[in-house]
C-alpha cells in the first residue's frame, strides 16, 4: 500500500469519474479506474493506497462486491472516499464499517475540495497518523531495537525498557496494543498486566505476552493471565507480522 496509488471504482467510467481520476491525477497522483466486479478490484488493488467509490444514475455495488472490498480494505487497512447522490451515500455508509469510510461527497463535487481531501489523506498516511500504535516493553535493549525494525514499516512503535517506564509513558499517550515481555527484573510482566488493569485509563488496552519460554508449563502459566495472546521470542518477523496484522482486522 504506500505507492500513493488512488483507485476510482464504478460501474462505468462514465465522464463525472473521469473528471474525478484527472483531479487526482492533477495533483500528482497514480490514478486509474477499476469497475467494481471482484475479479477487477482483486487485480488492481496492489499499490493501491486509497479508494475513490463513485456512484452514478443509482448504480449500487452488488452485495458480494460489498462483502470483497470490505474484507480486502480491512486485511489492507485501506479506507475510502464514497461520492454520490444522498441516498446512495446512505446506502453505502449501512453496509461499510465506519472505520473504512474516510469522507463522503454528495454530487455535484465540489472539485476542489475533493482534490484537497485526497491531498491531506495521502499526507496524513504518508506521515503514519493512520498507522496503529504499540508500545514495546523489554528489558532487553538489543531486542527492542530488533523488534522495533521489524515493526517500524507497518505501525507506530514506541519502546520502554522496564514495566514501570511504561506504566508512566501510558500516563500521557494512547497506544493500540502493548507488547510484554513476560521475565522482567523488578517489575515483572503479570505484575504490569495487574497495574494496567487496575486502572480505568488503561485496563482496556489489548497485551500480548513476548516469552522466551516454549515449555508447556511456562505458555500455560502466560495463557492463564488471559492476555489477547503471546508470542515466542524466537518468532520470525513475518510471521510476527501476519499474526499483529490477524489481531488487528480481528478487533476492529
Amino acid at each position: 500500500m504506500t505507492e500513493n496509488k488512488v483507485i476510482v471504482i464504478s460501474d462505468k467510467e462514465s465522464f463525472i469519474a473521469r473528471v474525478l481520476i484527472k483531479k487526482i491525477k492533477d495533483i500528482g497522483m497514480d490514478c486509474g479506474f477499476v469497475p467494481w466486479t471482484v475479479d477487477k478490484i482483486s487485480k488492481n488493488l496492489e499499490g493501491v493506497s486509497l479508494i475513490t467509490l463513485f456512484i452514478e444514475d443509482g448504480e449500487i455495488p452488488e452485495d458480494d462486491v460489498i462483502h470483497f472490498m470490505i474484507d480486502c480494505m480491512e486485511e489492507r487497512n485501506l479506507q475510502m472516499i464514497v461520492v454520490g447522490e444522498k441516498d446512495d451515500l446512505q446506502y453505502i455508509c449501512n453496509r461499510f464499517p465506519d472505520s473504512l469510510i474516510y469522507q463522503t461527497f454528495t454530487r455535484p463535487v465540489d472539485n476542489t475540495l475533493f482534490s484537497d481531501t485526497v491531498s491531506k489523506y495521502l499526507a496524513k498516511l504518508a506521515s503514519g497518523e493512520f498507522k496503529k500504535s504499540i508500545l514495546v516493553v523489554d528489558d532487553d535493549p538489543q531486542y527492542l531495537a530488533t523488534i522495533r525494525e521489524w515493526l517500524k514499516g507497518s505501525y507506530n512503535v514506541s519502546m520502554a525498557n522496564s514495566g514501570l517506564r511504561a506504566i508512566k509513558w501510558l500516563g500521557k499517550n494512547k497506544v493500540d496494543l502493548i507488547l510484554l515481555d513476560h521475565e522482567m527484573p523488578v517489575t515483572s510482566g503479570p505484575q504490569v498486566l495487574e497495574m494496567l488493569r487496575s486502572d480505568d485509563e488503561t485496563k482496556s488496552i489489548p497485551v500480548m505476552f513476548l516469552t522466551g519460554k516454549g515449555d508447556k508449563e511456562s505458555v500455560m502459566s502466560v495463557v492463564a493471565l488471559r492476555p489477547e495472546g503471546y508470542f515466542l521470542k524466537g518468532i520470525q518477523q513475518a510471521e510476527l507480522l501476519e499474526k499483529l496484522q490477524e489481531f488487528f482486522v480481528l478487533h476492529k
